[in-house]
C-alpha cells in the first residue's frame, strides 16, 4: 500500500461508495490527508463536507442555484451516476515562480437528476488536492435546461467556529479597502471603510466580505476561500452568518438583479478552499492555477513579466495629491491650467518622476507608473459628470 492511495480501509470505502450511484460518496486526496464527503439530504439537497485528517474543515454545506421563471436547482435530486478519477500530471506556466507545476488530485463527478423537473440534470465536479478542494456546477446540454438565468447561487461554506478573518467589505464597486482582522462574528462592513479616496462604493450588507477570504482557526489551520476560472459569470462575495459561522455565496448582479445568463452546455467557475498549517502554505498552493483553463496564446514569447514602482501609493496615504491645484468646478475644455496656482503637493511632477526613475534604475526595476499627471483631478472625487479627465493633456509641472 503506497502513501498515494492512503490506508486500505479508506481505499475500500472509496471504491465501494464510488462504484454505484449511492446518495453518499467519499473520496480521499492523493496523499490521504483531506477527505471529501458528498451526500444528499432526505429532501434531495446536495451537501458536502471537508476534513483534513480527522479535523473537520467544513461542516455539511448545501449546494445549488435559483433560476428565473424555472424550478430551482436546490432540491429534489437523486444520484444518477458518479465517477472518480485520479490525475497526476505536470505542466509549464508561461511565467511565474516555477518552471513546472504539478496537477495532482482525485476527482469525483456526481450526476444529479430532478424527477420533479422532467429529470433535468447537473453535474457536481469535485477535485480534491492534498492542500484543498475545488468544485463547480456543470450543466450538460439537455432539452429541459437550455437557456436559463441564474438569480442566485446558494453555495455554502459552513465553518467549524468563529475563525479569525482577514477581510475587506463586500462591495459591488471597489476592492481598494484596507484589510481588517477580526473574528467572523465581529465583521462589520459599515465601519472603518478606509481611504476617503474611494469615490464610488456600494456595500452589499453589514456582514458581507469579498473573496479571497483568508482565515485562521483556533487550532492553527489557515483557510482561504476563493474561485478559479471566472469566465462569463459574476464574481463571488460571501455573506456571513455570525451565529453559526456559515458563509453563503453572493454573486454580483447586473442592473436588473440577475446574476448570470447561461446556455447549456456550460459550467460555473470553480469554488476553492485551500487549507494549510501556516499562512505561507496558502501562498504556495497551486490549486487556483491548476483549475484555471490552459492559456490559449499559442506563442507567448512576447509576454515579458516585469516589476515596476510608481507614484501611486504616496497619493493614497496623503503624502502627495493627484490634483495640481486646490480648486473646484473645473472644466476639461474651459480651464486654463497654466493660470491655476499650484498646491505644492502634486505628486506626478517631472521632478518627482525622475526620483522614481533613478530609484528604479538603481535597483533593477524595469518600469515606473505615473498616476495623476493628466488634467482633471481637481474635482473628480464623487462627482458624476461627463469628461472627468483629459488623458492627453499634462499638468504644467509634468513633461
Amino acid at each position: 500500500m503506497t502513501r498515494e492511495n492512503g490506508s486500505m480501509k479508506s481505499l475500500l470505502i472509496l471504491l465501494v461508495l464510488a462504484s454505484s450511484p449511492a446518495a453518499t460518496q467519499i473520496i480521499i486526496s492523493p496523499s490521504g490527508t483531506p477527505t471529501l464527503r458528498f451526500t444528499l439530504s432526505k429532501d434531495g439537497e446536495p451537501q458536502y463536507e471537508l476534513l483534513r485528517g480527522r479535523t473537520p474543515v467544513l461542516r455539511a454545506g448545501k449546494l445549488g442555484l435559483d433560476l428565473k421563471d424555472q424550478p430551482s436547482l436546490l432540491s429534489g435530486f437523486r444520484v444518477a451516476s458518479s465517477e472518480t478519477t485520479l490525475v497526476n500530471q505536470r505542466w509549464n506556466p508561461v511565467w511565474g515562480e516555477e518552471r513546472e507545476i504539478r496537477n495532482h488530485y482525485r476527482e469525483l463527478a456526481v450526476t444529479l437528476q430532478q424527477a420533479n423537473a422532467k429529470n433535468r440534470s447537473i453535474v457536481l465536479r469535485f477535485r480534491l488536492f492534498d492542500d484543498g478542494l475545488g468544485f463547480r456546477y456543470e450543466f450538460p446540454k439537455q432539452t429541459e435546461l437550455n437557456y436559463f438565468t441564474v438569480t442566485d447561487e446558494k453555495t455554502e461554506f459552513n465553518l467549524t467556529g468563529d475563525h479569525t478573518a482577514f477581510w475587506i467589505p463586500g462591495d459591488y464597486d471597489t476592492n481598494e479597502y484596507e484589510y481588517s482582522t477580526t473574528k467572523l462574528s465581529a465583521v462589520d462592513a459599515t465601519r472603518g471603510l478606509g481611504s476617503a479616496e474611494i469615490a464610488t462604493r456600494t456595500l452589499i450588507r453589514q456582514n458581507a466580505v469579498q473573496t479571497p477570504l483568508m482565515m485562521k482557526t483556533s487550532g492553527g489551520l489557515y483557510l482561504n476561500i476563493h474561485e478559479a476560472a471566472l469566465v462569463d459569470y459574476p464574481a463571488m462575495n460571501l455573506v456571513i452568518n455570525q451565529q453559526t459561522f456559515g458563509l453563503t455565496s453572493h454573486l454580483v448582479p447586473d442592473p436588473v438583479g440577475n446574476k448570470a445568463y447561461l446556455q447549456t452546455p456550460c459550467t460555473t467557475p470553480w469554488r476553492t478552499i485551500i487549507v494549510g498549517s501556516k499562512a505561507a502554505d496558502i501562498l504556495a498552493s497551486r490549486i487556483v492555477l491548476n483549475l484555471n483553463e490552459p492559456s490559449k496564446i499559442k506563442d507567448p514569447s512576447w509576454i515579458k513579466p516585469q516589476k515596476f514602482v510608481g507614484i501611486w501609493w504616496e497619493l493614497h496615504v496623503g503624502k502627495s495629491s493627484w490634483n495640481y491645484a486646490d480648486v473646484d468646478n473645473v472644466s476639461i475644455s474651459g480651464t486654463d491650467w497654466s493660470a491655476l496656482t499650484p498646491n505644492s503637493r502634486h505628486g506626478a511632477t517631472t521632478e518627482r518622476t525622475k526620483v522614481y526613475i533613478d530609484f528604479a534604475a538603481k535597483h533593477g526595476i524595469d518600469g515606473v507608473l505615473v498616476e495623476g499627471w493628466n488634467v482633471g483631478w481637481e474635482d473628480w472625487f464623487g462627482k458624476w459628470k461627463e469628461e472627468v479627465f483629459d488623458f492627453v493633456t499634462p499638468y504644467p509641472d509634468f513633461d
